[in-house]
């Protein structure tokens, strides 16, 4: 587990550049032949985490129903994101990891919901959940390289 946290953090990183390096015109823009954005793609990895760890173990997590709700699967972008919600979103990249982690050592979750998630991933237990997690950014990561060479 703690290679995996690494992972995370290391992944983390390369998301808060995006923050560091663009404009929040930049964030918000959605490039021609794509249907979101770099903020959207930053906010939905954020509670794509929460959704497959906590909601996963029946816990509620650390985000409020409105991001849950603004960034979950099958969503996108409907208005310009504003600075608010940037620093709000780039504030949770790495608090929600140490809590998360915290959480983990502190064995709270004891109990987890086996499914098979929208890309095939068959979660069967909270490892496997955090494994989802770290494929699932990477997968974002990339979308969010491509969008931004049309920013």
């Amino acid at each position: 587990m703690k290679a995996l946290f690494k992972a995370w953090r290391a992944g983390r990183k390369l998301y808060l550049n995006f923050f560091n390096d663009f404009s929040l015109e930049q964030l918000n823009k959605i490039p021609s032949g794509f249907s979101n954005n770099l903020i959207w793609n930053m906010g939905h990895a954020i509670i794509t985490q929460q959704k497959l760890i906590y909601r996963g173990s029946n816990l509620p997590g650390y985000v409020s129903d409105a991001l849950f709700q603004k960034y979950q699967s099958g969503t996108k972008p409907t208005e310009p994101v504003a600075e608010e919600e940037v620093s709000e979103l780039k504030a949770l990249l790495f608090s929600l990891i140490e809590k998360t982690e915290n959480d983990y050592y502190a064995k709270v979750f004891s109990n987890y919901n086996e499914r098979v998630t929208g890309i095939g991933f068959h979660l069967s237990c909270i490892e496997d959940a955090f494994e989802c997690n770290n494929f699932h950014e990477g997968l974002h990561l990339g979308y969010m390289m491509s969008i931004r060479k049309l920013v």
